[in-house]
Formats: structure tokens, sequence, C-alpha cells
């Protein structure tokens, strides 16, 4: 169909310098020859302006030519519609919904940093805490050429789209993830979950929930107070419990989530993003968290110090069983050296006495070879004693003794002869009857024969030498 407006259009422009060559022929006068250039110019110019036009990239047009056609127009360029209309539709729409802003939509331009801008918008959690968020979603546009028409024949224009469609879906699935927990959930540790459902539902539509509610009944039970006679043995008046609501996701029969479906997805616009930037809760709410905050932190410090002094109580004993430690390790070293002193001591004396044990059996073992000797000696001599006696015995017999009484007798005689020799004489004797005089020597010599004849006597002594048969 373009083409064959671009046939005609250059049909018609060829007519126009076909006329054009007219007027400026030499049958006009020279006022109205520069008269007729100009009007002829002016009208090109009006022709162009209002059958071209520049399609910008990151856009698509919706084009309604003057015979009633439609285009889709989405590569960048210069586009001919001869005497029509078109509709600039951006391939991504924004809704965003920050501090500072004023609620205004620019679905054609690039000026704004968004499509819609809103403000801050308010929301109640499910403990019915309000708060202002902030969030984006970011929307993409079909590029298929049925479902953009589609879509631009059900909205006509991106300010309709935004505002009958994005944006109303943008504030009912933020209210919506709000619902399904409450402010202290959100600010303790649960943003997270909350982006991520927010996101979830703008893409997969909003889940469809329902308010329940619940009891807990607790086992403490309330004590009376009003009869003081009973002290602290009050009776029970009533039971703990606690009433409170729920929202829980409805299941259909398969199990699974139900959805009210997001209606700008049956046009094929998909969510390219959507996040939460910010929430800022009411003032109540932010003392009453700021007092939960103090006193959490009054229960950390003292969880703290109890610890720091639980610690120095550990300490303390770990001090004293180390000094109980080290003193029994000092009283078992001591104990040890001790044992040890007394073992050795023991050892040293078990050693002197087997040094002595031993030192006595030598020593007994010595007088025993000693006596074993004297006893072999003294049989010895014995033995020799007994052979002399018995050599002596037979010498003796075998001659009567003749030598032993030859030297008996040469001893006796040795003796007489000294003690006669040595005899005292008288000079004068008196009283003498005329025999030999006393003391004479006869008479000294009959008494040393009388005196040799009784010893021999007491010994047996016999001077005959028995001769041999």
């Amino acid at each position: 169909m373009t083409s064959a407006f671009l046939v005609a259009f250059v049909t018609f422009v060829v007519f126009i310098a076909i006329k054009l060559k007219f007027v400026t022929s030499d049958k006009l006068t020279p006022l109205e020859k520069p008269a007729g250039g100009v009007t002829v110019l002016a009208f090109l110019v009006g022709i162009f302006s209002n059958s071209f036009f520049y399609a910008e990239p990151g856009y698509i047009y919706h084009v309604r030519t003057v015979l009633g056609n439609e285009e889709v127009v989405s590569d960048p360029g210069y586009k001919f519609y001869p005497f029509g209309r078109y509709n600039a539709w951006k391939r991504a729409m924004t809704v965003q919904a920050a501090n500072g802003m004023s609620d205004r939509v620019q679905a054609e331009k690039e000026t704004g940093g968004s499509s819609a801008a809103l403000p801050p918008l308010n929301i109640m959690f499910l403990d019915q805490v309000d708060a202002d968020a902030e969030a984006t979603a970011r929307f993409s546009i079909p590029s298929d050429e049925e479902q953009f028409l589609k879509l631009a024949h059900e909205y006509r224009s991106p300010e309709n789209l935004l505002r009958t469609a994005l944006i109303p879906a943008f504030k009912e699935t933020l209210q919506a993830t709000a619902s399904l927990m409450s402010a202290e959930e959100y600010y303790s540790g649960g943003r997270t979950e909350f982006n991520s459902s927010f996101e979830n539902q703008m893409s997969d539509g909003i889940y469809i929930v329902k308010r329940v509610e619940v009891t807990t009944t607790t086992s403490r039970r309330g004590k009376s107070t009003a009869n003081a006679a009973l002290g602290e043995d009050q009776l029970s008046y009533g039971d703990e419990t606690k009433v409170s609501f729920e929202v829980r996701k409805e299941r259909d029969e398969s199990g699974n989530f139900r959805r009210k479906n997001q209606k700008f997805g049956v046009f094929g616009i998909t969510i390219v993003d959507a996040r939460v930037t910010d929430m800022r809760p009411n003032k109540k709410f932010v003392e009453r968290m700021q007092l939960k905050q103090k006193a959490s932190a009054d229960r950390a410090i003292a969880r703290e110090q109890k610890i720091q002094e639980e610690e120095q109580r550990l300490l303390a004993i770990a001090r004293g069983e180390r000094e109980v430690a080290e003193r029994q390790a000092q009283a078992k070293v001591e104990q040890i050296q001790r044992t040890t002193e007394a073992e050795t001591e023991k050892q040293l004396a078990i050693t002197s006495a087997e040094k002595l044990k031993e030192q006595a059996m030598i020593e007994k073992e010595t007088a025993q070879i000693q006596y074993e000797k004297a006893k072999i000696e003294a049989e010895t001599k014995r033995t020799l004693a007994d052979a002399e006696a018995y050599q002596k015995k037979v010498i003796l017999q075998a001659d009567n003794a003749l030598a032993q009484k030859l030297e008996a007798e040469v001893e006796i005689q040795k003796l007489w002869a000294a003690a006669y020799a040595k005899r005292q004489v008288p000079m004068n004797v008196f009283g003498s009857n005329g025999d030999t005089p006393v003391g004479g020597d006869g008479e000294t010599k009959a008494f040393m024969q009388m005196l040799t004849l009784d010893a021999a006597k007491r010994l047996a002594y016999d001077r005959e030498v028995k001769k041999g048969n």
C-alpha cells in the first residue's frame, strides 16, 4: 500500500513540476512568475511535511493513512504516510513512584526519565501500619504487528494505556504485596521477600488470598489478685488466648496458587523489571520500632554483659583450675622426685645389701675354701704325721730305738758330767767313820745312779739293746 501511495505521490510531483514549468513560461508577466514559483514551492513543502515522518529508534509507530489503512513501523528512518496520522509508542514504558515526583504522564516524549511519574504510594501492611512506598516497574510493548494493533485499537494511545491499565495494575499489585506481610516482618528481614513477591505478582498475577482469624491458646493461665488472704495462691480466672489474623493464599484443585491475571498480559505486554526502592512507615511505627530497637539493644547489651560476666567467671574458674593444676603438677613433680630419690635410696640399699650379701657369700665361700684347705692341710699334716710316726715306729720297732736311746744316754751323761763338775765339795768334813768322807765323789756317784735308775724306771727306760731275731 505504501508503494502505491509513493507512485501516486511521484506522479503528483511530476504533474506539479509540469505546471511549474508552465508558470515560468514567457506568457506570464515578470511579477507573476516569482509569485507562482513561491506558491508551488509552499504547496510542495506542505505536502511533504504531511506525508513523511522520521521513525526514532526505541519506538513503535501506529500509522493511519488518508485512505484508512494501518501500518506498524518499528524500523528507524523516514516513513511515508500521505496525509495520515501516527502515534509513537515507546518499546518499554516505565511507571515510577518516587519522592519529589508529581502525577504526570509522558508517554511519547523523551524528555522525561519515565513514561509515568507518581508520588510515593501510601500502602497498608497486614498489621495496619501504613507506609509511603517508592517503586518502579518497566513494561515491554509487543513488537508483533497483530498484538500491537490489538493493543492500539483497545487503548488508542500510550497515555490511555498508562492511565487505565499499567498505573492501576502497578498500584494494585504494590498494595496486594503489602497485604501479605506485616510491617515488622518487612523491617525484620522481609525486604527481599517483599521485592520478589512484588515482581512475581506483576508478572504472573496477583495472589487471591483469604483473611483467616486464628486463636492461639497458651498453657499459662491468669491469676486473680482480688483475694489478698490467698497471697500468691490465687485462683485462675481465665485462659491466655490470643486472636490474630492471617492472610492465606488460596489454591486451586491442582494445588497451585490462584491468581488474578494482569489485564495487560492479554495484549502481549510483559514485565521487564519491577522493584521496590524505598519504604517509609508512619512516625508512630518508627517511634515504636526505635523503642523496640532500644529494648533489643539493651537486651543485647545485657546479654553481652552476662556473657562477659560468665566469661570472667569461667576465666576465674580456669585461672583457679590452672593454679590448682600447677600446684598439683608441682606436688606431683616433688612427689615423683621424692619417690625417685626414695627409689634410688632403696635401690642403693638393695645394691649395698646385695653387695654385702655377695661379699658375705664370697667370704663364706672363701672361709669354706680356707676351711677345706685347712682341713686338707690338717689332713695332710695328720697323714704326714701318721706317716712319720709310722715311719718312726717302724724304725723304732726295727732297731729297738737304738739311735734315740743312744742320744738320750748321751744327753744324760752330759747332764751328769756337768752336774758332777759343778758339785760343791766342803773344805772340812767332820764326823767321818774312816770311810769315804761325806760328800765325796763316791757318794755323789752313788746318788746320781739312784736318780738315774729312778728316772729310767719312771720312763720305763730300758738301756738294753735287743738284738733282732
